[in-house]
């Protein structure tokens, strides 16, 4: 060394904004919704992980848009969205949802649709596959509520390192051949009742090669570039936190990570570049499918609030059992995510309740808890603690102002966020863009 200063290092990184939008619970918290609203001023909005089990729903001028595959940013005009390599794809749903939403007004989607070259394809197979492994559970009293859409088996594929890529489709097809039977060869050894027409399959994904090839690209190269120039980019994650292979209620839970690291893993960006991090969460909770659900109401309360909320699947079309919040399992999936915002939807869903109440605490065993029971077994039997405030009773749907929000509703979202320690953002109220209260 010889004691002259070191040089700033020179970099050509603008001030970009990577927001991260994330389902704080069980999924089906109203992401999509966030998303679109944040869209209006993002120039890129990514998906990073899951595949077409997840389910958003946009609703705009009185149209409800269905998003399963495609990132909810894609009826903005000016934005780019991005699949990216951490989402598993199936060709078939794909066009099939941007058919039916081009039906009911979506444009210019060619223009502003990217798709990773490393995103793993689902094929028919592996769907046939997850039903059959899920069948095989039931019979064993095991069952774990699948959607049967093929994510699981896919990210098998992945994970054994035969799975085919997006860019193994765009490359010699002869190739693509090979490995398409090895593969389909692997999954009939496992299952003899499995029947796959090869040829027919080969030929149609022959079509399928000529109608992607457009939309696909070096999806990390591509994000790189717009970070450095200073765009701002949105993910959506899909599912939600308690769904997170690692960090959910295993096995109840999905075959990706939905929690802030797929984000980085599943389109190649460095967590040093994420500056926001918004957590979903519904005023009560819901989750679909089996698993334990310590708040989970099997009573009049209950119905109501799936009655209310028209909590029906997006994807499964199956009806959500609900329950009350649990601030509890919010402060673990923050430690997880370090969410800088909330976003509080449905609100308005407990306009009629006389009371509402909070999970604050977990028992196990009688005794007190200071984590999340990694075992879905312990999970069945914590028993929570509550804390009960007065309810609202008065509409608060055609709200727009947090000060005209009813008091016992302005108290009920001052204690969730005094309980996690996060500020809430937003605040939602109905089903349209437009239903959303901003908190400055």
């Amino acid at each position: 060394m010889n004691g002259s200063p070191r040089k700033k290092q020179r970099t050509d990184v603008q001030e970009s904004i990577v927001t991260v939008i994330l389902g704080a619970q069980w999924g089906d918290e109203g992401k999509g919704k966030v998303v679109d609203l944040l869209a209006t001023t993002a120039d890129v909005v990514c998906r990073c992980q899951g595949g077409n089990n997840a389910g958003h729903t946009i609703v705009v001028d009185g149209i409800e848009y269905d998003f399963h595959l495609l990132p909810s940013g894609i009826i903005q005009p000016n934005v780019k969205s991005v699949i990216g390599n951490g989402v598993v794809i199936h060709l078939p749903q794909l066009f099939d949802e941007i058919e039916k939403n081009v039906k009911k007004g979506m444009k210019d989607w060619e223009q502003r649709l990217i798709i990773s070259d490393r995103a793993h394809l689902v094929f028919d197979f592996h769907q046939a596959v997850d039903g059959l492994q899920e069948q095989e559970k039931n019979q064993k009293g095991q069952g774990l509520g699948t959607t049967k859409k093929g994510i699981g088996p896919t990210y098998s594929s992945k994970a054994t390192r035969n799975g085919i890529r997006v860019g193994d489709l765009l490359g010699d097809f002869e190739k693509f051949r090979e490995k398409f039977k090895t593969l389909v060869a692997t999954y009939e050894r496992m299952f003899p009742n499995l029947q796959v027409n090869i040829e027919d399959e080969l030929v149609r994904y022959e079509k399928y090669a000529i109608k992607i090839k457009p939309l696909v690209y070096d999806t990390v190269s591509f994000l790189d570039k717009a970070i450095r120039e200073g765009k701002k980019i949105l993910v959506e994650g899909a599912n939600a936190a308690m769904l997170d292979i690692d960090f959910g209620t295993y096995p109840y839970v999905t075959s990706s990570n939905c929690t802030v690291g797929g984000v980085c893993t599943g389109l190649g960006i460095s967590p040093i570049r994420i500056s926001t991090i918004v957590g979903v969460v519904k005023a009560y909770t819901t989750r679909v499918g089996d698993g334990p659900f310590p708040t989970e109401l099997s009573n009049e309360i209950g119905d109501l609030m799936q009655e209310r909320g028209g909590e029906i699947g997006v994807t499964t079309k199956r009806k959500r059992r609900c329950g009350w919040l649990d601030v509890f399992l919010l402060q673990y999936t923050n430690m997880i995510n370090g969410y800088t915002a909330f976003c509080v939807t449905k609100l308005d869903i407990l306009d009629t309740l006389k009371e509402v109440k909070i999970a604050v605490g977990y028992n196990l065993n009688g005794k007190r808890i200071h984590y999340m029971p990694s075992t879905a077994s312990d999970l069945a039997k914590v028993e929570c603690e509550y804390i009960t405030l007065p309810g609202w009773e008065a509409s608060t749907e055609n709200v727009r102002e947090f000060s005209d929000l009813p008091k016992n509703a302005q108290s009920y979202i001052n204690k969730i966020e005094e309980l996690v320690g996060v500020p809430i953002k937003w605040i939602g109220v109905g089903k349209g863009r437009e239903s959303i209260i901003k908190i400055n």
